[in-house]
Formats: structure tokens, sequence, C-alpha cells
């Protein structure tokens, strides 16, 4: 994981400077419409790869604060052998700023990216054969854990995740991006949610809510 200040993202410079390149080819050649064309996706990908600097909220011990920017979509409480406790469901569009942050300082238990199709979440097949990464964040001193999976809706680039396990992170630290899709939490029993349907989120500045630890209760 590499702290990058610049006002674009890593992720994205490839995309800003070919549209820059062929901006400048067309319009030496006088092509007007293929000029303009070039003129507005240099726009777009500067605008969605954006990387605004966050200021980190100081929340009280094992607070959790989203991952994403985007709009809560759904609120679950699970009580099935697979997960008990809360599934939250984000959806970041492209209106979104797509950095990816650490929910809360922990260390990274286990990655599993997963190549595949990038179909509307409206698809019956989006949720079986969809690009996904799932992230499993672990704070082993306070046996803390929660699971995060983001999976892709229709979008032009790949999931980045530029951290690998074991390593230990710092809660609000850039750890990918992610260009429009939806965002699954998976939390504990043990957890109080701030958050409603509807709620509207920024990465690393938005609390999602604590773990109760049972020294606490």
């Amino acid at each position: 994981m590499r702290n990058n200040l610049l006002p674009i993202a890593k992720e994205g410079w490839s995309y800003v400077i070919g549209a820059v390149v062929a901006f400048i080819i067309f319009t030496f050649f006088d092509f007007d419409f293929l000029e303009f064309l070039a003129f507005l996706a240099t726009l777009f990908f500067v605008f969605v790869f954006r990387n605004p600097e966050r200021e980190y909220a100081i929340y009280q011990e094992n607070s959790v604060v989203s991952p994403v920017d985007g709009t809560v979509v759904s609120i679950e409480e699970l009580h099935n052998d697979e997960h008990k406790g809360y599934k939250v469901e984000i959806d970041t569009s492209y209106l979104n700023v797509a950095l990816l942050r650490v929910p809360f300082t922990s260390n990274l238990e286990s990655i599993r990216i997963s190549k595949g199709t990038r179909l509307s979440a409206h698809s019956p097949l989006s949720n079986s054969i969809n690009e996904n990464a799932e992230l499993v964040f672990n704070d082993i001193k306070l046996s803390n854990k929660m699971r995060v999976v983001h999976k892709l809706k229709q979008s032009f680039k790949a999931i980045d995740i530029d951290i690998i396990e074991a390593q230990n992170i710092m809660q609000g630290a850039r750890y990918g991006l992610m260009i429009n899709g939806i965002t699954t939490l998976y939390l504990p029993e043990n957890f109080r949610l701030n958050i409603g349907l509807g709620s509207e989120l920024s990465a690393s500045e938005s609390l999602i809510g604590y773990f109760i630890n049972e020294s606490k209760k």
C-alpha cells in the first residue's frame, strides 16, 4: 500500500494521459469532433479517478468507518450458519469517489479476488458471476473482525487492491479502487450500527458503528 497525495489516483494516470495525447493528436490533424470527444474523455477520467484528501474523524475505540463512498441500499440482520450479525450493502456509482479505505485499524486476515463479468446489478446473474474482491479485516488484540466484499457493476476498469495478507493497516488508509460497484459489509452480532437505509456515506469519514466488546458491556 503506497500513499498517493496527487489529485488523481495512480490507477487513473494512464487513462488521463492517453486521453490528453489523443486530444493533442486530433487537434494537430484538425479532427474537430474527435478532438471534442477526447476532451470530454479527459474530463471524465479526471473526475472518475479524483483523489481528494479526507479529514480523519476522531471516533472512540472500536469504531468502524465506511470503506467506500456511496448510498446504503440494504440493511439485513442475519441468523444463519454462515453469518450471524448484520449485512449492509452500499451502492457506489460513477459520481462517487472510487477509492477504498480501511474501515478500522486491523490486520488483513485474508483476501480473495475473483475475476468475472461486469453485468448490471439488476441482472439475476450479477451476484454469482460478476468480478469481486473479498477481504477480511481482523483486530486480533480486541477480537473484532469484519468481512468486506466489493463487487463490480457495469465498469470499464477492474477492481484494484493494493494491500497484501497479514499487512497491518490503519483506519482510513487507502487500499484500492473500485469504479461503479456494490460493497457488502458483514458485521458481527457484537456490533452497533450507526447508519440507516438511504444514508449517504463518505469513505473514512462516515461512521458505520462500533464493535461492542464483552469487557465494555
